[in-house]
């Protein structure tokens, strides 16, 4: 037996044995004992039967729990690689993230040198009523200290999460005065949103993270925000989307299409065909339109994107996407934990599958990204296809592509410009961001005036010579030279200052409103043909 053969075989080999040796112990403890009674104690599969008697007959104490956790994690990881099992710790976090809040006290922060910073506080959360700023240096919380070199983030988040209701004391630093600030613990949304704006009279810009329980509600406040102020061309931005509820993205794709068309369709073994369709007149069903993906948008996202592609309602602009075609349904246990398992397949309008191969094992499948990039397929329009993908013809003529992600019919290339090594230590390091937070810090005279991240983009521009100036001085003191720079990384590093600024006041939207002047993707959306 080969070692390959070896490492796919152990598993069984040793559950095989570790039974057997069960039933000898079994039978030698109980001399004359029938083969039938080994499992008469215990009711249920043979997984639970082994457990019972680990629990109650294995020599040494058995952590039960997690031996349990292991055993389901095992089975999880021979099924596909989006069937996963949550112990109690994670099931908390992972569920937040979805749910599109959490309870806290309604800021964020950053680590530099060693001490919690506040970058931002949200208004109207617990933290502004309470009095803290942006700019405090938290010390401790509830007398918990939180400095101390390489804390890790997640730590953090502990002490300062909670449940809704609950006091978190936080002991302060602000202007190198010690102040005490209690804060009473609420509820704090999580935008799945993080972007909408106009980007001129007509066009108008909406990017989403992922697809939590308020994406929609979110979305729709944004494209009824965006049609006030005069929208015909919409860019929507999935780049990045690695999904999350599928009604959500269902009920986004019904405000681009008309009538009861078919959105998506969903089948498994276990789970008879299941149809999505328009149910309501949508608020864009006309108008140009392009959804702008990348090798990172997955699951709900291609959902929607595969469904404005088969109607020919929208341009699909980018590189293919993530190819992640499985349904999940989350299950709990009865110890706290569940599983997310997968129970049926995507299918476009068409009858296409998103989903790509996972026939050779989790590694394979995962390194299918890398393996995009060794191909050249981020970086040329020729490489970029379907292995064995089956073609399909749109109500429109478009031939379009299923069994691994949704092709784009506007290709853009991977932008691979790649910054000198000292220039990278930089952007690795955070130091960008220290330098973008202190220069707030000092010159927030030069940014609060603007009303919004339009304006600032196009007024700033007097003072960022002397931002600049400032972060080449600031860059030298760890030893990098950056009077001597390509100009276009000079740009492109004074373009992410800006946007880091912008952020501070108008938060992510404002920092990709300062980031998308000089988007490619987006600058070949707006020139794509009408649709």
């Amino acid at each position: 037996m080969t070692h390959k053969k070896l490492q796919i075989w152990f598993p069984l080999l040793f559950s095989i044995v570790l039974i057997a040796g069960m039933f000898l112990g079994y039978s030698m403890h109980n001399p004359g004992g029938k083969a039938g009674d080994f499992f008469s104690e215990s009711k249920g599969g043979p997984l639970q039967e082994a457990l019972y008697f680990i629990q109650t007959r294995y020599v040494d104490t058995v952590h039960i729990d997690s031996l349990q956790g292991r055993a389901i994690q095992q089975m999880m990881s021979d099924l596909d690689p989006h069937s996963v099992y949550f112990p109690p710790v994670e099931l908390k976090e992972v569920n937040e993230e979805l749910a599109g809040n959490f309870q806290g006290i309604g800021v964020e922060f950053n680590v530099f040198n060693d001490t919690v910073n506040v970058v931002y506080v949200i208004a109207g959360g617990p933290s502004e009523t309470a009095g803290v700023q942006i700019g405090d240096r938290i010390i401790r919380v509830n007398a918990h200290s939180l400095t101390g070199k390489n804390y890790p983030t997640d730590s953090i988040k502990k002490y300062i999460r909670g449940e809704s209701g609950s006091k978190a004391t936080l002991d302060i630093v602000r202007n190198n005065k010690a102040l005490s600030i209690a804060v009473t613990r609420g509820t704090i949304p999580v935008p799945s949103l993080d972007a909408s704006y106009m980007i001129d009279k007509t066009t108008g810009y909406i990017k989403l993270n992922k697809f939590t329980q308020s994406t929609y509600e979110e979305f729709m406040q944004a494209l009824e925000g965006l049609q006030k102020q005069g929208l015909k061309h919409l860019v929507l931005d999935l780049r990045g989307n690695g999904g999350g509820f599928m009604n959500e993205a269902t009920d986004i794709a019904d405000e681009f299409l008309s009538g009861d068309k078919l959105i998506v369709y969903t089948e498994g073994v276990n789970n008879p065909k299941r149809e999505y369709r328009c149910k309501r007149q949508g608020l864009f069903e006309t108008g140009k339109l392009e959804v702008l993906v990348d090798e990172l948008t997955a699951s709900a996202s291609e959902v929607l994107a595969g469904a404005l592609q088969d109607w020919d309602r929208a341009t699909i602009v980018g590189r293919r996407t993530f190819g992640k075609g499985l349904v999940q349904e989350q299950y709990p246990l009865s110890d706290g934990s569940a599983i997310r398992l997968t129970i049926a397949r995507y299918y476009t309008p068409l009858g296409r599958s998103i989903q790509r191969p996972y026939d050779k094992g989790k590694k394979v499948y995962m390194d299918e990204l890398w393996d995009r990039y060794s191909n050249g397929e981020l970086m040329y329009a020729d490489s970029n296809k379907i292995a064995n993908g089956k073609s399909f013809k749109t109500p429109g003529g478009r031939t379009v592509y299923g069994g691994g992600g949704i092709m784009p019919d506007v290709f853009v290339a991977l932008d691979t410009t790649s910054y000198q090594r000292s220039i990278t230590r930089l952007l690795v390091n955070g130091d960008l961001n220290s330098f973008s937070y202190n220069y707030y810090l000092q010159h927030r005279q030069l940014v609060d005036p603007y009303g919004n991240a339009a304006d600032f983009i196009k007024g700033f521009n007097g003072n960022a010579a002397g931002m600049w100036n400032d972060f080449v001085a600031y860059a030298a003191k760890d030893s990098v030279n950056l009077t001597g720079i390509k100009p276009s990384d000079k740009t492109s590093l004074q373009q992410r200052l800006l946007a880091l600024l912008a952020r501070f006041k108008w938060r992510s939207s404002g920092y990709f409103q300062v980031l998308n002047a000089d988007d490619t993707v987006i600058n070949k959306a707006i020139l794509s043909p009408v649709k």
